[in-house]
């Protein structure tokens, strides 16, 4: 387990899912943009059963947001840039400007 305090994103994807696929720039894009405030994780669906059964993953895509050990909020099925950064604001801590 890491000891990283920010939340982490869990992006549970399939090869076989087109609407996954077309998420996964989008995915990487906010990885990048929110790095100071959040971890982004892909997964395979079919390679990471075990996991998606843990977290209640029964589609591709799926979002799933982990706070504390705990899930806070989930988006099932294809979602939009402004969508998922909706969701994230509601739990993400504001950046300190820098110095």
């Amino acid at each position: 387990m890491s000891d990283d305090p920010r939340p982490l994103l869990v992006f549970f994807s399939s090869t076989r899912s087109g609407p996954a696929r077309r998420m996964e720039s989008l995915l990487a894009h906010l990885a990048r943009k929110e790095r100071q405030r959040l971890r982004v994780h892909q997964v395979d669906v079919d390679q990471r059963r075990d996991l998606a059964e843990k977290l209640q993953v029964d589609a591709a895509p799926t979002i799933v947001l982990v706070k504390g050990k705990r899930v806070v909020a989930r988006i099932v099925g294809r979602a939009s840039a402004p969508q998922i950064e909706a969701l994230l604001e509601q739990h993400l801590d504001e950046v300190p400007a820098p110095a």
